[in-house]
């Protein structure tokens, strides 16, 4: 039996696979954000790693050029966009929906999925700390700015702090929206790389040259470049944004990024190749190369476009921001599903399920990027722990990309060419990250690693609880139910109480929610209610089904809600109740004393049951501190009352203790008779 609670709405279908142009602008706005702000930076730290302006020559820039181009090439054109936007979920992308497709091929594919997802979110929380304050350190190319900001890092730090104030304190509005208003600025930024990359590339077209791979190899092995091989930790940052790019698939759809993403790419390399000739032409130009933090993505340009370089630049490292920021709402839900991380309150502010809002995470990413400001204070040294996250996320991402090919897609060749190529250089671009790690990539490590931790604890916890749990077949006990519900020396506990239970299976039912009722108190009632809630993809669709199993006082009820709906249980289950009074499956519930004239609902307990580790248990020391660390966790993650809407709701908690073994193993007490 199915009623609408409502009159369904008319759905709007997942994301369009279709490319149109208005999702290219939005596509524009929301995705390529953090590769996007990348020239503000990479040329600078490139030359930071070998001595300055001065100490470089024509073969050394075209070298390193050529390493950007072909870095941006190989990893995100032909890795991500090529090969891992085609290894989708249900339109979704990004690591932990890879993960979903090739789970069922090995166990240990959990580990670099874990490893992935958390060094992705450690990334999320670096991003808009080192593109806002980047690109605010970019008003000291301006000489009034320069002299406003004075000697030290204070009022820049300031003005990073209120930016990235202000990027999450929007967040709620979705999106779609954000990326409606972020699109055209992108369009005008991309579009500003280009040209003012263009204009230096015309003066000196052997710039050109950095096409060629040759000189890619041949830079690593120049004498000229004092970097050695660690210069590729500074390449790397050419390509941050892959990602990224992977995990906000859903949020567009993969159309679109087919379509938009070779304007970009030409729009950077064209920046990074105008950035090569100005260093070029200004090698021993005296006027610059005695700045201490030479910046020549702001430098190549006139002073009169600087200060609108400065202010489009911010923009753009706010939008860099978002990408990360609505990649790490995918990873986190993705997550959830996947029970590595607790269940928090999603939002949906758009009409595709694929934007979503996670409150909590937004917090915490606010608080995580605002202390990093604060502890690094400047741009240069926050790039130090930049990137090292990402390169453990692309390793971890080949790996599974390789079993998807081989196991999924039967592309043996491919699989393997996949996993040789791309773990080679991802692999030397990891080592070469290292090198940062005592210079602030120690912070990417803890972050990544304490995110790891909680996903472990979740995962583990999850995994013994499913060993310790018991499902009981319902209608092996609708006798004693019945039993309990004639019983009239029983206190009456409510006219109708209302259990929670997670996605129903069949008839079966979580053994602690029978033995709440039949052994904790005997719970008797007019009614049963047990309820399950099924959020589907369509956002406005609420119908429901029922099973009575026979009976006029117990209901198993499937709530279908679109996940636009609010799951507020306690509103449905009223219209609920009229429904089946009105077919008379429920009796009437005659309430003596009531506000209104008359009543026929009765009044409804919800009984919410948590677990808990027994004082004494049978599980392994290690095993009892992550299930009490995963309750722990459970706790500050937020609880069912919160989820379903149920604060102003009569309730019943109660803590059910983990069930370890029936008491096997338990020595038997002997009795002595007293002589």
């Amino acid at each position: 039996m199915n009623n609408s609670l409502h009159k369904p709405g008319e759905g709007v279908s997942p994301v369009k696979s279709k490319a149109s142009l208005g999702m290219m602008l939005v596509t524009i706005g929301i995705v390529y954000g953090d590769i996007g702000t990348s020239p503000m930076y990479v040329m600078k730290s490139i030359l930071e790693g070998n001595g300055g302006l001065k100490a470089i020559d024509e073969s050394f820039i075209i070298g390193a050029l050529s390493l950007v181009i072909w870095t941006i090439t190989l990893l995100t054109t032909i890795k991500y966009v090529l090969i891992a936007m085609q290894a989708d979920n249900h339109g979704e992308g990004g690591i932990f929906s890879l993960y979903s497709l090739v789970k069922h091929c090995g166990k240990w594919l959990i580990f670099p999925a874990m490893l992935g997802g958390a060094a992705l979110l450690a990334d999320g929380v670096l991003t808009p700390a080192v593109t806002v304050t980047t690109a605010i350190e970019g008003l000291r190319s301006i000489p009034s700015m320069n002299y406003f900001l004075g000697a030290g890092q204070a009022k820049v730090v300031i003005i990073t702090l209120l930016i990235i104030a202000l990027l999450f304190s929007v967040q709620h509005a979705g999106t779609s929206r954000i990326g409606k208003a972020f699109g055209p600025v992108m369009l005008l930024w991309f579009s500003f790389l280009g040209v003012s990359g263009l204009l230096h590339v015309i003066s000196l077209p052997a710039v050109l040259r950095a096409f060629n791979p040759l000189h890619a190899v041949q830079v690593l092995l120049s004498p000229n470049n004092k970097a050695g091989f660690m210069i590729l930790g500074s390449v790397f940052l050419a390509t941050t944004g892959a990602e990224a790019l992977y995990s906000d698939m859903g949020h567009v759809g993969r159309e679109n990024v087919y379509a938009s993403w070779p304007f970009v790419k030409l729009c950077l390399i064209l920046n990074y190749l105008g950035q090569g000739a100005w260093i070029i032409q200004n090698r021993a130009n005296a006027s610059v190369s005695y700045l201490s933090d030479l910046n020549p993505f702001f430098l190549m340009l006139p002073e009169l476009l600087r200060p609108f370089a400065v202010l489009l630049g911010t923009t753009a490292a706010i939008i860099a921001s978002q990408a990360l920021i609505t990649g790490s709402y995918t990873l986190v839900s993705e997550a959830i599903l996947l029970d590595l991380l607790p269940h928090l309150e999603i939002r949906y502010p758009a009409d595709t399920k694929g934007q979503l809002y996670i409150a909590k995470v937004n917090r915490i990413l606010w608080i995580g990027c605002s202390l990093v400001v604060l502890y690094f204070r400047s741009g240069a040294r926050m790039e130090s722990a930049y990137g090292l996250a990402i390169t453990v996320t692309m390793l971890m991402t080949t790996t599974l990309i390789f079993i998807y090919l081989r196991k999924l897609r039967g592309k043996g060749a491919l699989s393997y060419a996949v996993l040789l190529v791309f773990g080679t250089i991802e692999a030397v671009f990891f080592l070469s990250s290292l090198g940062k790690f005592a210079h602030g990539g120690y912070v990417t490590v803890i972050l990544t690693l304490l995110l790891l931790a909680v996903m472990v604890v979740w995962y583990r916890g999850t995994q013994l609880e499913r060993k310790y749990n018991v499902k009981l077949s319902l209608s092996d006990y609708i006798p004693h139910l019945r039993s309990l519900h004639d019983d009239q020396e029983i206190p009456l506990q409510a006219n109708n109480l209302v259990y929670l239970e997670g996605k129903r299976h069949g008839d079966l039912m979580d053994r602690d929610i029978l033995y709440s009722i039949l052994d904790k108190d005997s719970k008797r009632a007019d009614a049963y209610w047990f309820i399950s809630v099924n959020v589907l993809n369509e956002p406005d669709t609420m119908t429901y089904s029922v099973d009575t199993y026979g009976t006029d006082f117990i209901y198993r009820i499937t709530l279908n809600l679109g996940f636009h709906c609010s799951p507020r249980v306690n509103v449905y289950l009223r219209q609920i109740v009229q429904d089946l009074q009105s077919s008379g499956e429920l009796p009437v519930q005659n309430k003596k004393y009531s506000i209104y004239d008359s009543s026929t609902v009765g009044n409804f307990k919800f009984c919410i049951i948590g677990k808990s580790v027994p004082t004494k248990t049978e599980l392994s020391p290690l095993d009892e501190l992550v299930l009490r660390t995963k309750y722990a966790v459970r706790k500050v993650a937020g609880s069912k009352v919160e989820w379903y809407g149920l604060d102003n709701s009569s309730l019943i908690v109660e803590r059910v203790p983990l069930i370890t073994g029936g008491g096997a193993g338990v020595k038997r007490i002997r009795r002595v008779r007293a002589e």
